[in-house]
């Protein structure tokens, strides 16, 4: 069952990753436009958020070819949400994960938009937001833009417990984020991207999140927006609606 306009072109696929030793599924919504991949939030898959209404909700940026979005299927049900599941796989599974978006993921968006050099864009709400900081900072070459959404950035202490590695270490964006090296990539995040790093005051959300994300991105003189909306915008749904259509018309230049 489809949850969005009929007149959305919206492609379900996807593939078999030996990396992962998984099915993984994506689904691809419009027809033009640069590229925003989309990371569901804890217990979510590739369909959340459509199911959530979060396509519909920017299914009028998507007509109108303003953008498309491809939405992924994240590791964390054999990772991070697992608990029975030995915390040296958890972090294995993340850093095979990290591989899975570079080397299987980027290559198949960029071949949709028919440019293998394409930078895209990175979005995700609340643990999704997570995996999208992830990517960006990992590979600046391959992303462009990051739009996080009440996120956490911070594996310790709720996921890891005292647990370290270097898995961990480089798929923890406040770990690596303070040592990124300088070159190449410290030019693209400083000068070729756009990072909205976005929160609210309201129920179940935690502000200081994106704010210690931000205290970094400051100290590594790195330009980002810090956009921490009000007290009566919870942690939910109908917030993450409501921010994604205004960075889509306002803010991500689509």
């Amino acid at each position: 069952m489809s949850y969005v306009d009929p007149n959305l072109r919206r492609e379900v696929s996807g593939w078999y990753s030996h990396r992962l030793g998984l099915d993984m599924p994506l689904v691809r919504y419009g027809h033009w436009g640069p590229a925003l991949l989309l990371f569901p939030t804890a217990g979510g898959d590739f369909l959340e958020a459509e199911r959530m209404g979060l396509v519909q909700a920017v299914a009028h940026h998507l007509l109108a070819g303003r953008f498309q979005l491809f939405s992924i299927n994240s590791i964390n049900p054999w990772a991070w949400m697992n608990h029975a599941m030995p915390m040296h796989d958890k972090a294995r599974n993340q850093a095979l994960y990290s591989e899975y978006i570079e080397q299987e993921v980027v290559p198949h968006v960029r071949h949709c938009l028919g440019n293998d050099q394409a930078r895209i864009g990175a979005a995700g709400a609340s643990f999704g937001a997570f995996h999208a900081a992830n990517a960006f900072f990992r590979r600046p070459d391959q992303f462009e833009l990051l739009l996080g959404l009440g996120g956490l950035y911070d594996l310790q202490p709720e996921f890891l417990h005292g647990y370290w590695s270097d898995e961990v270490y480089y798929n923890n964006p406040v770990s690596y984020v303070p040592h990124l090296p300088e070159g190449a990539n410290m030019d693209l995040l400083r000068h070729h991207s756009r990072i909205h790093v976005v929160s609210s005051r309201g129920a179940w959300e935690y502000p200081e999140f994106s704010e210690h994300l931000s205290h970094l991105l400051h100290q590594r003189g790195i330009p980002h927006n810090l956009d921490i909306w009000g007290h009566d915008m919870p942690h939910d749904w109908s917030t993450w609606h409501r921010q994604l259509d205004h960075y889509v018309a306002e803010r991500l230049g689509y």
